[in-house]
C-alpha cells in the first residue's frame, strides 16, 4: 500500500490543485460580481451648505436699523457698483459649493450677515444663480447692527412645510439692558420626498473676549439645544441639520457640554449630535482667521439618523470646507486669510471673511 501511495502522488496533487482552481476561480468570480454589484449602485447627491456672507447690505438707509455703521454704507463713492459686485461675488461663490460631487449648486443653504430679505432676493436673481430658481425663508431679528440669518433653497428640490423664528433674549453683562442679537430659524421641509429640519443660526460674537462673551453663546447653544429636542420629542428620528457661524469652535463648552456634540460619529448614541467639523478643526483647518489664527467657527451639525447605514432615504456621505483657491487671499498682511469684502473702510473685490462650509447627504437610486 506504501508504494501505491508513493505511485499515484503525482496524480493525488494534479486532483487537488484542480479542485482548488476550482474553488478559487468559483470564489473569485463571485468575488468580482459582488464589487460589480456595488459598482453599479446608483446614488443621488445634494448639498447642504452654510455662508456667512459678510455685511450683504444694499445701498439704503434704513432709519430703523443701524446700517449706517455697515461698510457698504460707510463707502464715500460707488456704492451701487460695489454692491453689485459684491452680490455677484457671493452668487458665484454658492454657486461653485459642492459642485464637485453633486454636479450642482447647493440644493440647501443658510446664509447669515444678510441685512434684509432685498438683498437675499437680488442674490437668488443673480445670472449665476437664477436658473437654480431658489426660493427664500427670511425672518426680521432684532440685532443690533440689522443682520440677519436666511435659507435659500432650490424649489425643485426641497418643499417647506413649516418656518419659525426663534428669538434668543440675553442681557448685557455690564447692564441689565437687553443685548439684541440675531434669532434661529427654524424650516422644516421635504427634500425629495425626505422630511428634514434646517436650523440656521449666527451666534453672539467674541465682543469683548472669549471668555467673558461664553455665556451668550452657551445661551444660543441651550436654545438650539431645545429647539432641537421640540423635534426629536415629535420624532425621535428626525434628519435635523443645525448649522451657522457659531462664534465658537467644536471644543468649546457650547458645542461640548450644552449641545453634548460628538466629533465621533461612532459615539454617537441615539438623539445625540454629530459634529463632522471637529476632525477638521483637529487637523488644524479653519473656516475664518485671526491674530494668525484660525478657527471653525462654520459649521454644520447633524442628529444620528443621518448617520444609519440604510441609503434608501437621504443619508450623511461627508463633510467639508470650501476654501477654493479664488477665495484666499494672495499677498499682503492677511495673505492665506479668507479673501475678504471689506477692510479698512473700502471694498476690496473679494468675497468674505469666512469660508463656506458644506455637507453632503446621499439616497440610493434604484
Amino acid at each position: 500500500m506504501y508504494y501505491l501511495i508513493i505511485i499515484y502522488r503525482p496524480i493525488f496533487y494534479y486532483m487537488l490543485d484542480k479542485y482548488f482552481k476550482v474553488i478559487f476561480f468559483v470564489f473569485f468570480a463571485g468575488f468580482i460580481s459582488k464589487v460589480e454589484a456595488q459598482n453599479k449602485r446608483k446614488f443621488k447627491v445634494h448639498t447642504i451648505a452654510f455662508y456667512n456672507v459678510e455685511n450683504l447690505f444694499d445701498t439704503i438707509n434704513d432709519p430703523n436699523k443701524f446700517d449706517e455703521r455697515s461698510p457698504m454704507m460707510e463707502l464715500k463713492t460707488a456704492r451701487s457698483e460695489v454692491y453689485t459686485k459684491k452680490v455677484s461675488n457671493m452668487a458665484n461663490v454658492i454657486s461653485k459649493i459642492g459642485a464637485k460631487t453633486s454636479k450642482n449648486t447647493p440644493a440647501i443653504i443658510g446664509l447669515s450677515e444678510v441685512e434684509n430679505r432685498t438683498v437675499i432676493e437680488d442674490l437668488a436673481n443673480d445670472p449665476a444663480l437664477l436658473e437654480k430658481d431658489y426660493g427664500i425663508v427670511h425672518f426680521e431679528s432684532p440685532d443690533e447692527r440689522g443682520i440677519d440669518v436666511a435659507l435659500m433653497y432650490q424649489k425643485a428640490l426641497f418643499t417647506p412645510i413649516s418656518t419659525s423664528s426663534h428669538e434668543l433674549k440675553l442681557s448685557d453683562n455690564s447692564s441689565d439692558k437687553r443685548d439684541y442679537t440675531r434669532d434661529q430659524l427654524l424650516v422644516s421641509g421635504y427634500l425629495e420626498g425626505d422630511l428634514i429640519h434646517l436650523i440656521v443660526n449666527h451666534w453672539p460674537s467674541r465682543s469683548g473676549g472669549e471668555a467673558k462673551s461664553r455665556s451668550k453663546r452657551e445661551a444660543a447653544a441651550a436654545l438650539n439645544k431645545r429647539i432641537i429636542d421640540s423635534l426629536q420629542s415629535n420624532d425621535p428620528y428626525a434628519k435635523i441639520f443645525s448649522m451657522g457661524d457659531l462664534n465658537d469652535n467644536p471644543n468649546n463648552t457650547s458645542l461640548k457640554k450644552v449641545l453634548k456634540a460628538k466629533g465621533d460619529k461612532k459615539r454617537v448614541g441615539f438623539k445625540e449630535i454629530y459634529n463632522p467639523m471637529e476632525s477638521f478643526f483637529k487637523k488644524g483647518l479653519g473656516s475664518n482667521a485671526y491674530r494668525d489664527a484660525w478657527s471653525l467657527f462654520d459649521q454644520i451639525l447633524i442628529t444620528k439618523p443621518l448617520l444609519e447605514d440604510d441609503f434608501s432615504s437621504f443619508r450623511f456621505y461627508k463633510a467639508g470646507i470650501f476654501n477654493a483657491q479664488f477665495l484666499i487671499t494672495k499677498k499682503g498682511q492677511f495673505k492665506g486669510y479668507p479673501f475678504r469684502s471689506f477692510s479698512w473702510g473700502g471694498f476690496t473685490g473679494g468675497y468674505s471673511d469666512h469660508f463656506p462650509v458644506y455637507v453632503h447627504v446621499i439616497k440610493e437610486v434604484k
